[in-house]
């Protein structure tokens, strides 16, 4: 009886000591968040302040741009990017590591059996003269071993291994974010060179009628052959920014191609001149950022990762318990192996600590404190950049809106100047060469026009991406524990 109390007071010892947990009481490390982004909405621009239920979807964020090739594109990537898989297969690995850790906590059972035929030495020593010199052995053993985590070293393990499992589903999602972004940004850039080659096109049929009305003048004697030779000048130039924009235009396809997992030799999209309206994106307060990004959601659970490694650390100052009990039977007979008569068993608790070790223990516990404040001082270094992102594109955004007034006003005096110039001329009021400066003037102005609007659709693109997209930390607690799904 006293047996067994003894007994049970030592499981309740061992279990009230395996509540004990080293790791230091984790916080979140601080980081200067404003009340406000600093850059302002104007009543036109392009980004508004966000209500509570005002945010950007999560199913895909990129519908805002209301373009369906956009959206088809961003499905296949979803289906078909091999970065996309790469990040997943990542991830799937840190689920791995996390259920591997996991395992620790639950006694490891197993079961061993053997059958041998033994001959000892004639010279073995302290060998009893009876001692057979031949014998059979056979066995049939059961074991369970199980550590008792007294100073929590087992659990702040797992706990390190679940927040870096946690870290990195948000590393998969910043890694889908970024190339969503990178898809929606080529897209944009595709579409404006359209734009750019349409401009491109319509102004080499309007200086190749220039041309021929030149020959026609020189042809009657009214014009000299320099008008001609300015005017075959102006169209062999367009003709060249038309094949280079044509090159670069290539350049992006080929990129599309690849980031929605196609060969660029059989992908091709058709050329769309019709402008992509740029879009309202809401924007909330800067704190709402720390719940918007994925990569300062992934900097935040590394941090307590790291916190508690330490824990891990310090728990090696203090001795390991183990339980181990094995039992089975064991006999020079076969047929009688499973009788009681050859019964086995062994219960016993085993101890270890390290007496000495040379300072490798408190390098250990060192080596995990510095590395906490090395994330620590990453996660902030994350979030100010997140906020520097943020007020750049808003600044961007903002910035192009006033110079897309002005430009739009430059254009249009620019193709004024160019109708004035082509009409004196055909009076013989001006020489070809004001035509020229007139044309040239009015082509820069409205493919400058043109890459003003691209530039801010980009900057709305990134602005987005800065603001997380449609993501959002509520689901990332569930979210390592399942397989991401694509579309």
């Amino acid at each position: 009886m006293k047996r067994r109390l003894d007994f049970a007071l030592a499981l309740a010892v061992s279990a009230a000591l395996a509540g004990c947990s080293l790791a230091p009481t984790y916080k979140v490390p601080e980081a200067p968040v404003a009340d406000h982004y600093k850059e302002p909405a104007q009543q036109q621009g392009p980004w508004v302040p966000a209500q509570p239920s005002d945010q950007l979807p999560r199913d895909g964020w990129w519908k805002v741009y209301g373009d369906p090739q956009l959206d088809d594109l961003q499905q296949r990537l979803l289906a078909h990017n091999a970065d996309l898989e790469a990040a997943l297969a990542h991830f799937e690995q840190s689920q791995a590591f996390y259920r591997q850790t996991r395992a620790d906590l639950f006694p490891q059972v197993g079961v061993a059996g053997n059958g041998q035929r033994d001959r000892e030495s004639d010279t073995k020593p302290l060998r009893g003269a009876t001692s057979p010199a031949w014998y059979n052995s056979f066995t049939a053993v059961g074991e369970v071993d199980y550590e008792v985590d007294l100073w929590g070293r087992v659990r702040n393990a797992v706990t390190a291994s679940k927040d870096q499992a946690i870290a990195s589903a948000a590393d998969l999602a910043s890694a889908q974010l970024s190339l969503q972004a990178q898809l929606a940004d080529s897209y944009v850039v595709l579409r404006g060179l359209d734009q750019q080659l349409d401009l491109l096109r319509q102004s080499t049929d309007a200086f190749a009628k220039a041309l021929q009305l030149t020959q026609t003048l020189h042809q009657g004697g009214i014009v000299s052959g320099l008008d001609v030779a300015r005017a075959q000048t102006q169209l062999s130039t367009v003709k060249s920014q038309y094949s280079q924009t044509q090159a670069q235009r290539a350049l992006v396809e080929h990129a599309i191609a690849v980031l929605v997992g196609e060969t660029p030799s059989t992908f091709s999209i058709q050329p769309e001149t019709k402008a992509i309206p740029l879009p309202a994106v809401p924007a909330s307060v800067p704190s709402t950022l720390l719940q918007r990004r994925p990569d300062i959601a992934a900097a935040e659970r590394r941090t307590a990762a790291a916190n508690a490694e330490i824990g891990v650390a310090r728990a090696a100052y203090f001795p390991s318990l183990g339980l181990s009990v094995q039992g089975g039977y064991q006999s020079d007979v076969y047929g009688s192996l499973l009788s009681t008569p050859n019964r086995i068993w062994a219960f016993g608790p085993n101890i270890l600590m390290d007496i000495f070790d040379g300072g490798r223990r408190k390098a250990q516990v060192a080596a995990a404190k510095a590395a906490t404040e090395e994330a620590g001082a990453k996660y902030r270094s994350v979030v100010l950049n997140a906020f520097a992102q943020v007020e750049d594109n808003l600044a961007q955004i903002d910035r192009l809106s006033a110079a897309l007034v002005d430009q739009k006003d430059a254009a249009d005096a620019a193709q004024h100047s160019l109708d004035l110039a082509m009409d004196r001329y055909k009076q013989g009021a001006v020489g070809y060469l004001d035509v020229v400066q007139a044309q040239t003037t009015a082509l820069d102005a409205q493919r400058s026009l043109l890459g003003l609007d691209t530039q801010q659709l980009r900057s709305s693109v990134q602005l987005i991406r800065a603001l997380g997209g449609g993501w959002s930390t509520d689901a990332l607690a569930d979210a390592w524990k399942k397989k991401p799904e694509t579309k």
